[in-house]
């Protein structure tokens, strides 16, 4: 930990919002807990990344009564496994993980082989490797390396209400299912992680510049997401064998396609799907999930081969669910005042390049690093804090546009109708990446090589002092 002083900027009271994890109900490892909110891994890797560097008064304030880890499979990329050994949790992660090897990507209707792209190499072009792994050991290892830390309170059932000021120390009114009355809430420095639907992103944009929405969009998506235990994938040996390899299979097809991998151990298949968004179309403002029905998602993928309709049969009755996908426009700000908004609150994307988690837990990493950097006699002044902050939007939100819009475009790509730009795609697909190149952006070597080796607390850490003298 540094050296403090009189005035020590490791004392800066941090307020994190948001801890919580996706509510879908799978198979989940043992916990007596349960979970009904949807922000997460931007506010336990925020939390967790200021503790490590040595802050000693964080607070984080979560709506849920306590944190239960369920939820689907994700990808976790050496981007991001670098940010996550800094915190000293890669190791419990990597220990249930599926270390991914090669992508298969196929044609949804008859399961041919588009392409098959090796990518034996990650770890050592990288440094770490691309996992996959159950949502939940991600977020309960943050969790557990969170509890480790004595600098760190969480406050569940708490809910933000209201900010009513901004700066230089934000003044927030909560409310708590143990007490009638709201409360206050004074920092120095307050970072929300509160998702795609941020009440913080709201009263930040209306303060900065008299937006009274938020500026949502709709994608025109929509998500199924399953988890299939090994035993019930035992009957049909060409799922076993997906199961048992370190690959990851994409089905394409028009305006649709599937994504599955191995998580936990290789005892669960992943899978997840984007499609036409009907359910939520004709009510936006509703809730983004819904019960779905087993009939309906077989006819989503009715022109899908036998492979996937096995795979898609085995999911229990009234154990459907959907996801609307949702993004916003890029934001005017992220910051205002000693105000800093964090994950899917300023970048939500689509999942098309798993990137979602990765970038709210290295914008964690990157606000520590930064805000570490304020000089003990400015601690209290606002302008600095601003200032600082304003750091990190100059460092984050360029990348985290760039990967936002690249995985729109993905998207597009993979779900071409028939015609020449997909008899173009199919031909571009079966160079298996050799070129440098794969319409597939997730698999692609060129757009690997540009988020598998950003360092962003490196990149942080070496232009602060110029990006702050710019400002």
């Amino acid at each position: 930990m540094p050296h403090s002083t009189a005035a020590d900027v490791y004392d800066l009271r941090i307020v994190v919002i948001g801890a919580g994890t996706s509510p879908l109900k799978t198979t989940p490892r043992p916990t007596p807990r349960s979970l009904t909110t949807l922000s997460g891994m931007g506010g336990l890797g925020t939390a967790l990344a200021f503790a490590k560097k040595g802050f000693k008064n964080i607070s984080v304030y979560e709506t849920a009564s306590n944190l239960g880890f369920v939820g689907a499979g994700i990808q976790m990329p050496p981007n991001v496994m670098r940010v996550l050994d800094r915190l000293g949790v890669a190791p419990e992660i990597e220990a249930e993980a599926t270390d991914v090897q090669a992508t298969s990507i196929r044609q949804g209707s008859t399961n041919e082989e588009l392409a098959h792209v090796s990518m034996p190499d990650i770890r050592e072009k990288y440094g770490f490797p691309h996992l996959t792994g159950h949502r939940s050991n991600l977020a309960g290892s943050l969790y557990n390396g969170c509890l480790k830390e004595p600098a760190i309170k969480f406050h569940f059932g708490t809910s933000l209400v209201n900010i009513t000021s901004f700066s230089p120390k934000p003044t927030l009114i909560f409310r708590s299912r143990a007490q009638e009355e709201e409360f206050i809430v004074e920092c120095d420095i307050l970072l929300s992680a509160d998702g795609i639907k941020s009440l913080t992103r709201s009263h930040l944009l209306r303060a900065s510049h008299n937006l009274t929405q938020t500026e949502e969009e709709d994608t025109g998506q929509a998500a199924y997401r399953i988890m299939l235990t090994r035993e019930q994938l035992a009957p049909f040996p060409e799922l076993i064998k997906l199961l048992n390899s370190n690959t990851v299979v994409r089905w394409v097809g028009e305006r649709r396609h599937i994504i599955a991998y191995p998580v936990s151990n290789h005892n669960i298949y992943n899978i997840s799907t984007a499609h036409p968004d009907t359910n939520f179309a004709s009510a936006t403002s509703a809730t983004y999930t819904t019960k779905g029905s087993k009939s309906q998602m077989l006819s989503v993928f009715e022109t899908f081969c036998p492979l996937v309709q096995d795979m898609l049969n085995l999911v229990p009755d009234g154990e459907v669910c959907e996801w609307k996908l949702r993004i916003h426009k890029p934001l005017p700000t992220w910051v205002h005042g000693s105000v800093a908004l964090v994950g899917d609150a300023c970048h939500a994307t689509l999942p098309h390049l798993s990137q979602g988690a990765a970038m709210a837990i290295e914008d964690g990493a990157v606000l520590a690093e930064v805000v570490s950097e304020i000089p003990a006699e400015k601690i209290h002044d606002g302008e600095t804090i601003t200032k600082t902050l304003k750091v990190y939007e100059l460092l984050r939100k360029p990348h985290c546009t760039a990967l936002v819009d690249l995985a729109t475009h993905s998207g597009r790509v993979l779900h071409l109708g028939e015609g020449k730009a997909k008899e173009e795609r199919d031909k571009a697909f079966k160079e298996n990446g050799k070129s440098g190149s794969v319409p597939d952006k997730w698999a692609s070597p060129d757009v690997q090589k540009m988020i598998y080796a950003n360092d962003c607390v490196k990149e942080a850490r070496e232009r602060f002092g110029e990006l702050f003298a710019s400002l």
